[in-house]
Protein backbone atom coordinates (compact mmCIF):
# COMPACT_ATOMS: atom_id res chain seq x y z
CA UNK A 1 0.00 0.00 0.00
CA UNK A 2 1.46 3.14 -1.08
CA UNK A 3 1.55 6.06 1.52
CA UNK A 4 0.62 9.46 -0.06
CA UNK A 5 1.18 12.60 1.85
CA UNK A 6 -1.64 15.27 2.53
CA UNK A 7 -0.16 18.74 2.02
CA UNK A 8 -2.75 21.13 2.97
CA UNK A 9 -0.90 24.28 1.98
CA UNK A 10 -1.00 23.02 -1.73
CA UNK A 11 -4.37 22.24 -1.32
CA UNK A 12 -5.20 25.88 -0.13
CA UNK A 13 -3.01 27.67 -3.14
CA UNK A 14 -5.20 25.38 -5.34
CA UNK A 15 -8.45 26.71 -4.41
CA UNK A 16 -7.32 29.99 -4.14
CA UNK A 17 -6.13 30.35 -7.84
CA UNK A 18 -9.84 28.34 -9.00
CA UNK A 19 -11.30 31.11 -6.64
CA UNK A 20 -9.12 33.93 -8.73
CA UNK A 21 -10.28 32.52 -11.86
CA UNK A 22 -13.73 32.21 -11.59
CA UNK A 23 -13.67 36.15 -9.88
CA UNK A 24 -12.00 37.30 -12.55
CA UNK A 25 -14.54 35.84 -14.87
CA UNK A 26 -17.51 37.84 -13.35
CA UNK A 27 -18.71 40.94 -15.94
CA UNK A 28 -18.17 44.23 -13.51
CA UNK A 29 -15.60 43.02 -11.45
CA UNK A 30 -14.10 45.69 -10.04
CA UNK A 31 -10.03 45.17 -9.32
CA UNK A 32 -8.61 46.00 -5.97
CA UNK A 33 -5.15 47.52 -5.17
CA UNK A 34 -3.66 44.10 -4.70
CA UNK A 35 -4.67 42.64 -8.76
CA UNK A 36 -3.58 45.85 -9.98
CA UNK A 37 -1.39 45.45 -13.48
CA UNK A 38 1.98 45.44 -13.61
CA UNK A 39 4.42 45.41 -16.42
CA UNK A 40 6.26 42.67 -17.56
CA UNK A 41 10.51 43.36 -17.23
CA UNK A 42 13.55 41.87 -18.95
CA UNK A 43 16.32 42.13 -17.35
CA UNK A 44 19.62 41.43 -19.09
CA UNK A 45 23.32 41.40 -18.32
CA UNK A 46 25.69 43.27 -21.31
CA UNK A 47 29.03 42.79 -19.46
CA UNK A 48 29.58 46.13 -18.47
CA UNK A 49 25.82 47.48 -18.01
CA UNK A 50 22.31 45.52 -17.98
CA UNK A 51 19.53 46.02 -20.23
CA UNK A 52 15.87 46.71 -18.24
CA UNK A 53 12.84 46.55 -20.49
CA UNK A 54 9.13 46.96 -19.85
CA UNK A 55 5.81 46.69 -21.87
CA UNK A 56 4.27 49.61 -21.20
CA UNK A 57 1.28 50.05 -24.19
CA UNK A 58 -0.95 53.06 -24.31
CA UNK A 59 0.96 55.01 -22.04
CA UNK A 60 2.76 57.88 -22.82
CA UNK A 61 6.18 59.24 -21.65
CA UNK A 62 4.49 61.86 -19.31
CA UNK A 63 2.77 59.60 -17.83
CA UNK A 64 5.63 57.43 -16.08
CA UNK A 65 7.59 58.41 -13.26
CA UNK A 66 10.87 55.84 -13.12
CA UNK A 67 13.21 55.94 -10.41
CA UNK A 68 16.61 53.99 -10.15
CA UNK A 69 18.33 53.14 -7.06
CA UNK A 70 21.97 51.52 -6.83
CA UNK A 71 19.81 48.10 -6.47
CA UNK A 72 17.00 48.57 -8.01
CA UNK A 73 14.09 50.44 -10.48
CA UNK A 74 10.70 51.42 -9.52
CA UNK A 75 8.83 52.20 -12.15
CA UNK A 76 5.41 54.08 -11.98
CA UNK A 77 2.46 55.30 -13.93
CA UNK A 78 -1.18 55.75 -14.25
CA UNK A 79 -3.13 54.67 -17.02
CA UNK A 80 -5.65 57.14 -17.83
CA UNK A 81 -9.04 56.64 -18.86
CA UNK A 82 -10.49 58.96 -21.25
CA UNK A 83 -13.90 60.53 -19.69
CA UNK A 84 -16.21 60.44 -22.48
CA UNK A 85 -19.75 62.02 -22.66
CA UNK A 86 -21.42 58.70 -23.75
CA UNK A 87 -20.34 55.41 -21.97
CA UNK A 88 -23.13 53.59 -24.24
CA UNK A 89 -22.09 50.58 -25.87
CA UNK A 90 -19.63 49.18 -23.77
CA UNK A 91 -20.51 45.24 -23.25
CA UNK A 92 -17.27 44.46 -21.59
CA UNK A 93 -13.91 46.09 -20.70
CA UNK A 94 -10.55 44.44 -19.78
CA UNK A 95 -8.50 47.77 -19.38
CA UNK A 96 -7.23 48.23 -16.48
CA UNK A 97 -7.23 51.77 -15.50
CA UNK A 98 -5.61 53.34 -12.58
CA UNK A 99 -1.85 53.92 -10.83
CA UNK A 100 0.11 50.96 -11.01
CA UNK A 101 4.08 50.15 -9.81
CA UNK A 102 6.78 47.91 -10.59
CA UNK A 103 9.76 47.16 -8.15
CA UNK A 104 12.29 45.23 -9.74
CA UNK A 105 15.49 44.31 -7.77
CA UNK A 106 19.01 44.02 -9.51
CA UNK A 107 21.52 41.85 -8.96
CA UNK A 108 24.43 43.99 -9.20
CA UNK A 109 25.01 47.46 -7.62
CA UNK A 110 24.53 49.97 -10.85
CA UNK A 111 25.41 53.82 -11.48
CA UNK A 112 22.30 55.29 -11.32
CA UNK A 113 23.62 58.70 -11.83
CA UNK A 114 24.48 57.08 -15.75
CA UNK A 115 21.80 55.48 -16.77
CA UNK A 116 20.19 56.06 -20.58
CA UNK A 117 16.68 55.59 -21.35
CA UNK A 118 14.56 55.45 -24.55
CA UNK A 119 10.64 55.03 -24.82
CA UNK A 120 9.26 53.93 -27.65
CA UNK A 121 6.51 51.93 -29.05
CA UNK A 122 5.38 51.24 -25.75
CA UNK A 123 8.22 49.62 -24.91
CA UNK A 124 10.66 50.91 -21.88
CA UNK A 125 14.16 50.48 -22.29
CA UNK A 126 17.00 51.60 -19.39
CA UNK A 127 20.75 50.84 -20.03
CA UNK A 128 21.88 50.56 -16.38
CA UNK A 129 25.72 50.92 -15.94
CA UNK A 130 27.44 48.48 -13.34
CA UNK A 131 29.13 50.05 -10.79
CA UNK A 132 33.24 49.43 -11.28
CA UNK A 133 33.65 46.61 -8.11
CA UNK A 134 30.83 44.87 -10.09
CA UNK A 135 32.15 44.67 -13.54
CA UNK A 136 33.72 41.24 -14.57
CA UNK A 137 37.12 41.83 -14.31
CA UNK A 138 39.84 39.37 -16.15
CA UNK A 139 43.28 38.88 -14.14
CA UNK A 140 46.49 37.21 -15.90
CA UNK A 141 47.56 34.74 -13.77
CA UNK A 142 51.51 34.59 -14.86
CA UNK A 143 52.86 30.90 -14.25
CA UNK A 144 56.49 31.73 -15.16
CA UNK A 145 56.57 33.21 -11.88
CA UNK A 146 55.31 30.26 -9.81
CA UNK A 147 57.42 28.02 -11.84
CA UNK A 148 60.42 29.92 -10.96
CA UNK A 149 59.54 30.25 -7.54
CA UNK A 150 58.58 26.13 -7.16
CA UNK A 151 62.43 25.42 -8.76
CA UNK A 152 64.05 27.31 -6.36
CA UNK A 153 61.98 26.03 -3.77
CA UNK A 154 62.86 22.35 -4.14
CA UNK A 155 66.68 22.88 -5.46
CA UNK A 156 67.36 24.32 -2.15
CA UNK A 157 69.33 22.18 0.01
CA UNK A 158 67.22 20.62 2.92
CA UNK A 159 67.48 22.39 6.38
CA UNK A 160 68.77 19.93 9.10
Amino acid sequence: MAIIRFSPFTEIETICRQLDRIVEDVPGFIHSENTAWKPAVELQDNGDNLTLKAELPGLEAKDLDISVLRDSVVIRGEHRYENKTEDKGFFRSEFRYGKFERVVGLPVAVQNDKVAADFANGILTLTLPKVEAAKNRVVKVNLADNEDTQNTETNAPEAK
